[in-house]
This record gives C-alpha cells, structure tokens and sequence, in this order.
C-alpha cells in the first residue's frame, strides 16, 4: 500500500474528499496512531472501490477489482513467480496479442518493461490491491499438505541438532497459520487422536479437515514440538500438560499483522489445540460491511448518536455479535471522548480506548470490571456480554447516569431480550427508559460472486417455502403470489470458492427501536410475543424478512437464511 502522504496526494489530485475531511483524518491518525485511510472507512468517507478508482486515475490506467473476477491459474503462471513476487506483478488475462497484468504500482514503469520483455507480448496495466495482489499470488503454494510433508522429511534426518529440529517445528507452525490466513478461516484446529493429528480450519463458519498425519509416518515429538513453539509464542508455561491453558500472539504474515488467540486443553490423547485468527482486515469493517442496509442502518447510526442509553446486539454464539460492537466502537472513537471495555476475552487493541480483560484468577469479572469502569470517568462503556444480575444491574444504572452503554446477551431475537432482562431482576422502568435500539443478529454464507448464478425457483424450492409458512408469507407480503416469478441465486462452484459456492459472510439483522409503544409495553410487562407484534406494525423487519431480501437480492440462498432463522 502507498504511503499516507501519497494517498493524501492521489485522493486530492482527483477530488475524491474535500481538503476539510482530510485535515480531519490526518487529525484522527495523529492522535489514534492509524492510517489516514482508517478515518475515511470509519466516516464512510471512502470504499475500497472509490480508492481503487482513484489510484488508477492517478497513474493513468483502470482498476480491476479481482473480488468478481475468475483467476485462470495457467494464465497467472505465465509471470514466474520470482517476479510476480519481486515486481508486484500478476498476469490476470490473456487477450492473444496483449497481456492484461495487474500492478500494486502502476506508477513502476520498470516492472512494466520486464514484464514486457519477460512474455513477449504488449502488456496493458491495471491497477490491482494488495490483497487481490495475494489472493492472485496463492495460486503459486503447492498446497499445506505438500509443504508439511516436505518439512516432515527434513525433520526425519537423523543428523539434524537440536537447534535445527527447532527451526523445523517453528517452519510447521508457520506455515499452517500462513494457509489458515490464506483461506480465510477464522479458527484453526489441531487435533491429536489414536493414530493421528488432524489439522481442521474454519471458514465460513463452516469446519474443513484440511490435513490428516499418521504419527506413524511423524517423527514421534512432532505434536511435542508443535505445542512446545505455540506455548512459547503465547507465554503459556511449557510444562503444563493436564490443564487448560490460554494465550494470545501478535503475529505477522506477510505485511499484516493478525492476533491469534490460542486455547490448549487435555483431551484423551494428548492437548487439543484451538487458534482464532484475529486478521485487522475484520477491523475494517464498517455496518454496511457487516450487512447492515436501508431502515436497518438508518435506524442503528440514529442510536448511535444518542450520548446515553444502551445498544444492545443479540444472537447466538458465533453470530457476530462482537464484531458489531467493534464497528459501532470505530464510529463513536474519537480523542475527546473515553471510551472502555471490559470484555472476556479482549478480542481487537482499539487505539484510544481502555480495554480491561475478564480474569476471574484475580478476580476480574463482568461485573466487578464493570463496577471500577464507572468510576474511571468514561462517556461510553463497553460490555462484552451481560450474564448475570449484577452485571445486568450495573449496565443499566450505567446507562441511566449518562453513559452509552453497549453489550450482547444470549437471546434468539431482539424482543426476547426485554423480558429477558426482566427476568435478570432489573426494573421493568429502568429497561424501558434506558434501552435505545437493540439488534438481533445471525451471520449467513455470502454467495461467491465469480460463479454465481440466477435461477427460478425448482419445485423442491417451492415444496420447501409453500411449508414454511413464515417464509411464504413473507415472499406474498412483497408481491410474490405466483412463486414462478421468483429468482434465486446459486454458486455454481469454481476456484475462488473452493467449489463451495460461498465466499465469505455477513449479517442479517433485525433493528428494534425503542418507541413510546415499546417502552410502554415493557412497563406493563407483557410478552415478548406482544413486544414483536407491536414491533412489526411500527416497521420492524425481522431476521427472515431481511435474510429474504438479500436471497433476491443475490447475496445468500434460501438454504443459508432457513438454516439460521429455523425455530
């Protein structure tokens, strides 16, 4: 990525932020230690697309946003690797008499040139991300199987010292954190059993045996190692083997720095090893990101601006939740406001905010953090989840004396979480004036863009939704009585996706706004059913009904909305 200084030049040469807004960003970066880039997502100032678009007018050529392109592998392989690598050069399409190539720098008239000599064609340049420049980049890896097992025959050399079977150990972990970051999965698991270590990802939500090891064909302190080098990288004891242990690493692959927070438990063969992978690339994340679009966002960003009062995010384990509270936080920070957390576990570092980790060994729990919080003269207050009545307690007198208070709590949907709190021993009054907005959540698949296709509805489709009465009616509300004129989408399966048909995942939410009604009925205490049908008739779409817009809109499938909407 070009330097601050550069993009303050492209994005000014081309008038694609006013000098005002960039004064402020520069601002923001200075006191926050971020990029001036940072400060333009947060204020939606500026997209991924924009920025492209202005850096390819800069240096005179397009922009290629490879995200929606399909990668032809033989065609990147005409550029060998070395200079792909050297040059930040890649090959993306091959017209017969020229050569399409994407440039990091469009501006490197010398990479240009030995591409040029290197194919023997006339090349046409365009202007291509880092990230796009490494997911193109990938298809050059032989794969983690082959790179392990190429380790593991080094390894097996007999003549090898200590120290060199330790750089080994330290090349293994490496590299299965490189190919769980190149494959996007958010945790990465290392299984030992009877006769094998299992090596599994995460992506999508969705888990993938990504590698099998007989420890019969493994030198036989091979896990020893493996577990020895990720104890030391997250300063957990190393002789401790019949207790859980808990760890977090800073890690850097490639130019970015990830977090990986690794748990290690005794299982029946030996530890279980679990490692969330915490890329910044998720910080980027604004709420239309997340998935967040039209009433749904407006009404979000309306309680956003509220200075007191709470925003409370629901759903499941795994929904996302977090990640919501994050992007909400990036928008509220600011230096001249204090923001602090307390969270279980502290998940992202957010320059400028004071961040507290749950530790029940010295006694550091939701509610006592919480407590000492109060006291530490903050505007806004996090809270990572409210489990119990204290916790509960504290939050919502939090609220009512002036704080913005944002939290989760473990309910299906946003009207549950009312009588929820009822139920947790706070006041039906003290719910009902100090809640502002609160958000049910669940994360769906994203459809892959490279092999997506529209179709009309199979009879099993229509069997399905004539079934699913919620799911029917939903489609009827908004003008779909004859089921042969919907469309839906399908991910035919390519490379991109790994033939899943998926790449990626976002939200669908469903936004209730605190309203006089609302808050009246909270006070008479009635049911949750009562709360969403008042809810509803003031305008609340709800998870099925935003999940069934963005299935028309091609960005999910029926399947993904059913799955997390069923019950």
């Amino acid at each position: 990525m070009f330097s601050d200084d550069k993009i303050k030049e492209i994005l000014l040469k081309g008038s694609y932020i006013s000098k005002g807004d960039l004064e402020d960003a520069v601002s923001y970066s200075n006191s926050h230690g971020t990029s001036v880039l940072d400060y333009l997502y947060i204020e939606n100032l500026l997209s991924d697309a924009v920025l492209g678009q202005a850096i390819g007018e800069f240096f005179g050529v397009s922009y290629i946003d490879l995200h929606n392109e399909k990668i032809d592998e033989e065609i990147v392989k005409m550029i060998p690797e070395a200079v792909c690598r050297s040059k930040g050069v890649v090959a993306i399409n091959n017209e017969g008499s020229r050569v399409n190539i994407g440039m990091k720098d469009p501006g490197d008239v010398e990479a240009k040139y030995i591409v040029e000599k290197k194919l023997g064609h006339v090349v046409v340049p365009y202007y291509i991300s880092d990230e796009a420049f490494e997911k193109v980049i990938s298809v050059y890896e032989s794969g983690i199987e082959e790179d392990i097992k190429r380790l593991l025959e080094s390894l097996m050399n007999p003549d090898l010292d200590r120290e060199e079977r330790d750089e080994f150990a330290i090349k293994i972990v490496d590299t299965i954190l490189h190919y769980g970051y190149q494959n996007k999965a958010s945790d990465i698991h290392i299984e030992p059993q009877a006769g094998n270590i299992v090596f599994r990802f995460r992506i999508d939500g969705v888990m993938h045996d990504v590698l099998i090891l007989d420890k019969k064909a493994a030198p036989a302190d091979l896990y020893s190692f493996i577990l020895t080098r990720l104890k030391v990288l997250a300063k957990m004891p190393t002789d401790v083997h019949h207790a859980t242990q808990d760890g977090k690493v800073r890690y850097k692959i490639g130019k970015e720095r990830i977090d990986v927070r690794i748990s290690i438990v005794p299982v029946a063969h030996g530890e279980n090893v679990v490692m969330r992978l915490l890329s910044s690339r998720s910080r980027q994340f604004g709420l239309s990101d997340l998935g967040f679009s039209g009433y749904n966002l407006k009404k979000v960003k309306k309680a956003i601006k509220n200075p007191h009062g709470m925003i409370l995010v629901t759903g499941p384990t795994g929904s996302g939740k977090t990640t919501t509270l994050y992007a909400v936080l990036k928008i509220l920070n600011r230096r001249q406001i204090n923001i602090a957390t307390i969270e279980d576990p502290v998940e992202y570092d957010i320059a400028g905010v004071t961040q507290i980790q749950v530790n029940p060994k010295t006694d550091i729990t939701f509610a006592k953090g919480l407590r000492s919080l109060v006291r530490q003269d903050p505007d806004i207050i996090m809270v990572g989840e409210i489990r119990d009545e204290e916790t509960a307690d504290i939050a919502v007198n939090a609220a009512l004396t002036g704080h913005l208070v944002l939290s989760t709590l473990h309910t299906n949907d946003a009207a549950t979480t009312l009588p929820r709190l009822l139920d947790m021993g706070v006041e039906p009054f003290l719910v009902a004036s100090t809640i502002n907005v609160i958000v049910a959540q669940r994360l769906v698949r994203k459809i892959c863009s490279s092999c997506r296709a529209s179709l009309a509805l199979t009879s099993e489709d229509a069997t399905l939704i004539k079934g699913h009465e919620r799911l029917h009616k939903a489609l009827r509300d908004k003008g779909y009585k004859d089921l042969k004129k919907v469309r839906i989408y399908r991910g035919g399966g390519c490379k991109v996706c790994n033939h899943t048909g998926y790449v990626g995942r976002f939200g669908v939410f469903e936004v209730l706004e605190m309203s006089e009604h609302i808050r009246t009925l909270v006070v008479k205490q009635v049911s949750s059913d009562e709360i969403a049908v008042a809810a509803r008739k003031e305008g609340m779409i709800t998870l099925l009904e935003d999940g069934l817009d963005k299935v028309l809109n091609g960005e999910t499938t029926l399947d993904e909305i059913l799955r997390v909407t069923q019950g």
